[in-house]
């Protein structure tokens, strides 16, 4: 039995599989993921400073999760009883408190001000109203990484996610302005990104491949084009299943070697991740190194309340496979989130590479997945991603070193997008390679 340093996990390892429990001042009570789910996430252990530490990690060089050898579980990890409403705001509570890692970024005085609503918390509170009363609390966040999910049996009607902001807003807004569904919109908007991209940008001759998240081509004489919409999502899983980061990485690395390999001859790449979504920070990693020519620390991690954890440094390698070593510019907005700006971070680690665009959305950490007792889901942002010099860019996002307004600061999102990066493209084309007036 092993205590983590941060995240709240107590994990119970032994022949048969293993059992995780969360941890908090306000209670202890199970996980309900199989053996096999954490399997995935803590499948391989390396020793420890000593002999009752122990790393736990998905995979060789992802993220490390310290434990500590418990002689037994904590009283009442295991008892099964109902939780009442006050009881389960004090985990609510009690989760933010100890793991939460952006309160100075985002509301030193939300603590307080959730303490301030234990009053209208009684022992029988309906359970639709304290969903709300969380939900309100965590508004002012306003982070990309955190959500609220109810049980399956209130999903379609109890959800919280942070309020749309920068293009999303905008968004928003043309949907109001039109009289149509904001979902409607933003699929709209998407074609048109995608449309953009491979009539204006790549002219009618770019490629759509890896499950639709890749399209790249010449955008120019000798200069290269490769965007990524995502960092995973490119095979399409079985229902209900998701497929495993080494899938997503058999499904990519054949689209990079293709696509590097044709731009060997090109003189500059823009890697645009303008409308990057996230996903693995391993694909982002993988992606960087494809632009290295030699080993790069590219930037380092720790959770929230993990005591005498030193920082994890991620440092990128050269790849034996097709790269790219000339000048790369990697294209961003307020859209790019997550992994997305986990490749950006690395990238700017690079020599090679410079930032144009607008800021990121600034949300870097993995989402702490923290079941609640009542089968309802918090998902919070724990961790601290800094660059080489100490820099930690969450919720400002990572700034542009070249600003380009991307999508147009409301002017005609449809195709801002496109026309920004036909300019950036043609600004790059080598004068030796543009026609003769």
């Amino acid at each position: 039995m092993w205590r983590s340093r941060g995240y709240g996990w107590l994990l119970t390892v032994t022949p048969e599989g293993m059992r995780l429990h969360h941890e908090t001042t306000a209670g202890c009570y199970p996980d309900p993921s199989s053996s096999v789910e954490l399997q995935e996430m803590f499948g391989v252990q390396e020793p420890g400073p000593s002999a009752d530490v122990r790393d736990f990690l998905a995979a060789p060089g992802e993220t490390r999760y310290r434990f500590d050898r418990l002689a037994a579980l904590p009283a009442g990890c295991d008892t099964h009883r109902a939780w009442s409403a006050l009881e389960l705001f004090d985990v609510f509570r009690a989760t933010f408190a100890e793991h939460y890692a952006s309160f100075p970024q985002r509301d030193p005085a939300w603590l307080a001000r959730l303490d301030a609503q234990r009053s209208r918390v009684t022992q029988d509170m309906d359970g639709r109203a304290l969903f709300t009363l969380f939900a309100d609390a965590l508004r002012s966040l306003n982070d990309a990484h955190v959500e609220l999910l109810a049980d399956d049996a209130s999903s379609e009607t109890l959800t919280y996610e942070a309020r749309p902001t920068g293009t999303f807003a905008m968004l928003e807004q043309a949907a109001v302005a039109l009289a149509r569904p904001a979902r409607d919109v933003q699929r709209e908007w998407m074609r048109s990104y995608r449309d953009g991209i491979l009539q204006t940008v790549l002219r009618g001759e770019g490629r759509h491949v890896a499950n639709q998240r890749v399209l790249w081509g010449f955008a120019a004489p000798r200069v290269a084009y490769l965007n990524l919409l995502t960092m995973g999502g490119f095979v399409a899983g079985a229902e209900g299943q998701t497929p495993t980061l080494a899938q997503e990485l058999a499904a990519l690395e054949p689209v990079l070697d293709e696509a590097l390999t044709a731009f060997a001859g090109a003189d500059a790449l823009i890697l645009d991740v303008s409308n990057n979504r996230g996903g693995y920070d391993a694909v982002a990693r993988a992606i960087a190194e494809r632009f290295t020519a030699q080993p790069r620390r590219a930037y380092s991690k720790w959770a929230t309340g993990a005591k005498d954890v030193p920082p994890q440094v991620f440092t990128l390698q050269p790849t034996p496979r097709p790269s790219f070593h000339g000048p790369v510019y990697v294209v961003t907005s307020d859209v790019t989130v997550s992994a997305g700006e986990v490749l950006v971070l690395a990238l700017r680690a690079l020599p090679n590479v410079v930032q144009v665009g607008t800021a990121t959305r600034g949300a870097f950490s993995d989402m702490l997945v923290k079941p609640l007792p009542n089968g309802w889901t918090v998902h919070l942002s724990n961790e601290h991603y800094t660059d080489m010099t100490g820099q930690d860019f969450e919720a400002r996002g990572l700034p542009p070193q070249r600003p380009l307004d991307v999508f147009g600061d409301g002017k005609d999102p449809w195709h801002a997008h496109a026309r920004a990066l036909r300019a950036l493209a043609d600004s790059l084309v080598p004068p030796e390679a543009k026609p003769t007036p």
